[in-house]
């Protein structure tokens, strides 16, 4: 079952400059950064609270690392802004996607892939969630 929002991704040019601009303004705290080469961005996690099911909820701010990243893509098209929403899972991201899928609604992988935090992912295709590129995040065993 889907139980909270996990994060909202929100890609930007200027990692740096951006994250101190959510901790300035908002008072956020900077909680992972990190490098994913396989979805070619550079990351931070800025948490915003916690939540009743142990997890927490974040933005995730996204900076594209090479020209053929899908969000260095995307933002030819949109400019920086909000990428995507993720939704956090108390089961499997693959038991959630197969659900979905069953529902007629398009998931990008054939199998969960590595995410923020040792989490595991998959996205829905936006044209089936009403324009809206959705993450599913089932987070570590062992994540704080």
């Amino acid at each position: 079952m889907l139980t909270r929002i996990d994060h909202i991704g929100i890609a930007c040019r200027d990692l740096d400059a951006t994250v101190e601009f959510y901790k300035a303004t908002y008072g956020f705290t900077d909680a992972h950064f990190e490098v994913n080469e396989e979805q070619g961005v550079r990351e931070c996690m800025l948490k915003i609270n916690d939540t009743g099911d142990g997890a927490a909820s974040y933005l995730q701010l996204i900076e594209p690392i090479r020209e053929d990243s899908a969000v260095a893509k995307w933002m030819e098209k949109n400019g920086e802004g909000v990428h995507h929403i993720a939704f956090g899972t108390d089961g499997t991201v693959a038991d959630e996607a197969a659900g979905i899928a069953g529902k007629g609604v398009r998931v990008l992988y054939d199998a969960p892939r590595g995410g923020s935090m040792g989490s595991l992912i998959n996205f829905l295709h936006p044209k089936d969630c009403h324009g809206v590129l959705t993450e599913l995040v089932q987070k570590r065993p062992d994540a704080e």
